[in-house]
């Protein structure tokens, strides 16, 4: 039976991708994705037939890869991190939903950029945390605007998906501005740039300290809650084990 397998691909390192995404990828016949993230893969994508694309066409890749099912082959529509978390997943089941297509689908998690980023900068979502993209492609600014907000108020560690690309440059600086009506200076960020990627840096700072020039396309910036603190080279947000437990 032709397949559909919706991989997420993880960071971009071959040693962060996960062995069911491996045996998928290896089980497909053609592999569809956004150009940059096939070739953090194409080591492994031997006699393949590869359908690669530029970033925006998302929905073009999403319906090739119906169709190549429909026509009898097994297919990988591979996204970054998790392919359920701002990825491909998403989009392909609105696709199949809408039009009641009626193939065979599976959904491969990946490790997200935010289980990435936090890993390298050691426990910053050990308690309740969200993450919010600020891309404005699909989400309008007022919307965003107000779930920074909640969140913020909340008390959320916040992890910012797209904090900035080429065309928009201040969607980080903006959202930011929000954060401060809620949060001391003082509180604890971390950006991560390329996580297990060439050129990957990870940067520990605070909200008065934090630099936006160093924050790309390629970065995932946390914000740490009302408890998060820095430790050597760690960002720590307790769980509350100190509340119940002696240690």
């Amino acid at each position: 039976m032709a397949s559909l397998y919706l991989i997420g691909i993880g960071p971009g390192s071959m040693d962060n991708l996960t062995g069911l995404a491996v045996k998928k990828l290896n089980e497909s016949s053609v592999i569809i994705g956004y150009k940059y993230y096939i070739n953090l893969i194409r080591p492994i994508l031997k006699n393949k037939e590869i359908i690669e694309s530029e970033i925006t066409n998302e929905v073009d890749r999403a319906e090739r890869a119906v169709l190549e099912v429909l026509n009898g082959k097994t297919v990988s529509l591979v996204s970054s991190g998790d392919s359920g978390i701002y990825g491909m997943a998403g989009l392909a089941l609105e696709i199949i939903s809408k039009k009641n297509i009626d193939i065979d689908v599976h959904v491969i998690p990946g490790i997200s950029a935010l289980n990435s980023a936090a890993a390298l900068l050691g426990s910053p979502i050990m308690n309740d945390f969200c993450s919010i993209s600020l891309s404005t492609n699909l989400t309008p600014w007022n919307i965003i605007e107000k779930r920074i907000m909640n969140a913020a108020e909340a008390d959320f560690v916040i992890i910012f998906y797209n904090p900035k690309s080429m065309r928009r440059q201040n969607g980080i600086v903006n959202a930011m501005e929000i954060i401060k009506r809620y949060r001391n200076e003082s509180t604890p960020v971390g950006i991560v740039k390329n996580a297990y990627r060439d050129g990957q840096e990870v940067i520990l700072t605070d909200i008065k300290s934090m630099d936006y020039n160093t924050i790309d396309m390629f970065s995932t910036v946390i914000i740490g809650n009302s408890q998060t603190y820095l430790y050597k080279d760690f960002m720590i947000t307790p769980r509350g084990y100190s509340k119940k437990y002696e240690y």
